[in-house]
C-alpha cells in the first residue's frame, strides 16, 4: 500500500525513526511504501495539518496545536492525534548568548521570529507575562524555513527551537521551557491522521505504527548505524550538527518498547484546560474527540 507522510520541519533527529524503518525495510516487510514528504518540497506553502486536509498526505507531524486549530477553525476538519515522537516536552524558547535577555520577562520589547502558528504568539506573550513582564514583545514572520536563521545570525532576538536539535548545532544558547514558567504545554511533534483515514484505512495505520516504532527503537539501539542513514537525507548546512550528541540528547525522551509513542490524556488537558484559563482558545475538548488509542 502506498502512504505519504508529511514532515513538521525538513529532516532532523526528530525524524530518525521513519528514515531508518524505510531504509531497514521494516515499511517494505508491512507492504507500506512509504513517501516522506519535506516541507521544501512546496517551501512550505501547506503545513503539515494542511497536507492531510488537501489529501496531499496520510499521516503528518504537527504539535498538539495543530490539531486544536484545525477543529475550531471556521470550517473544521478532523485531525486525530495517534502517537508521539517524546515522553517529554523538549523544545523551548531560545535566545543566543551575549544580550540581556537572561528570562522571560526580558523579551519585553525585544524582537521573537514567529512560524505564524495560530496560538503561538499568544503563548509566547502569556509566558513573558507568567514572569513578570508586560508580553510586549515584538513578533515577525520570516520565511518559515528560515525562522531558525534568523536568530542563528542575530536578526531577531528569540524563536522557538528544540533542545535535540538547534539546540545541538548552538550548545550555548539561552532557553526557557515553557513548564519552567507555569505552562503545561503538550506533546510536539505528534503523528496525525484525519477521521476519513481511521475509518478507512485502520489496519494500514497500525501497520504503519508498528513499522514506526520499530524504526525508533532500532534507532535507539543502533545509534552510529541510524546517524549514517539520516545523515544521508540532511540539508547540507544541518550536516554539520553533531549527530551522536542528538541521539544521545534524544534517546531517552523517545521511549522504549513499551512506551514509545504512548499519550499520556492527562497532558493534553491539562493544556487544553491553560488555553481557556488564559482565553488563548475558548473551545473545550473531549480528550476522546482528538485522539485515538490503537495498540502497535
Amino acid at each position: 500500500m502506498d502512504l505519504r507522510l508529511a514532515l513538521d520541519w525538513t529532516p532532523n533527529i526528530n525524524h530518525i525513526g521513519f528514515y531508518v524503518a524505510k531504509e531497514k525495510g521494516f515499511y517494505d516487510k508491512l507492504n507500506i511504501d512509504l513517501e516522506i514528504i519535506s516541507p521544501e518540497a512546496d517551501n512550505y506553502k501547506y503545513s503539515p495539518a494542511k497536507k492531510i486536509e488537501l489529501n496531499l498526505a496520510d499521516f503528518a507531524l504537527c504539535p498538539t496545536e495543530s490539531i486544536i486549530s484545525f477543529r475550531t477553525k471556521k470550517k473544521p476538519f478532523k485531525l486525530y492525534a495517534l502517537a508521539t515522537i517524546f515522553q517529554n516536552d523538549i523544545s523551548a524558547i531560545a535566545v543566543m548568548k551575549g544580550n540581556s535577555i537572561n528570562r522571560p520577562r526580558d523579551l519585553d520589547n525585544k524582537s521573537y521570529a514567529s512560524y505564524g502558528a495560530r496560538y503561538e504568539d499568544l503563548i509566547i506573550k502569556q509566558l513573558i507575562k507568567n514572569d513578570g513582564g508586560k508580553g510586549n514583545v515584538k513578533i515577525y514572520y520570516p520565511e518559515r524555513l528560515g525562522v531558525w536563521n534568523t536568530v542563528a545570525n542575530n536578526k531577531y532576538d528569540s524563536t522557538w527551537i528544540f533542545l535535540n536539535w538547534e539546540g545541538i548545532e548552538k550548545p550555548d544558547l539561552k532557553y526557557f521551557k515553557l513548564s519552567d514558567f507555569n505552562i503545561p504545554y503538550s506533546y510536539s511533534p505528534l503523528i496525525t491522521t484525519s477521521s476519513k483515514h481511521i475509518r478507512e484505512k485502520k489496519s494500514s495505520i497500525k501497520m504503519f505504527l508498528k513499522a514506526t516504532k520499530k524504526g525508533f527503537i532500532y534507532s535507539v539501539n543502533n545509534a552510529q548505524e541510524s546517524s549514517e542513514i539520516l545523515y544521508k537525507y540532511l540539508s547540507e548546512d544541518d550536516k554539520k550538527i553533531n549527530l551522536k550528541n542528538a541521539i544521545n540528547f534524544s534517546r531517552k525522551y523517545f521511549g522504549e518498547q513499551d512506551s514509545f509513542g504512548k499519550i499520556n490524556e492527562n497532558v493534553f488537558s491539562k493544556f487544553f484546560q491553560w488555553l481557556n484559563l488564559n482565553k488563548i482558545e475558548k473551545i473545550d475538548f473531549d480528550i476522546k474527540d482528538i485522539y485515538i488509542k490503537l495498540d502497535f
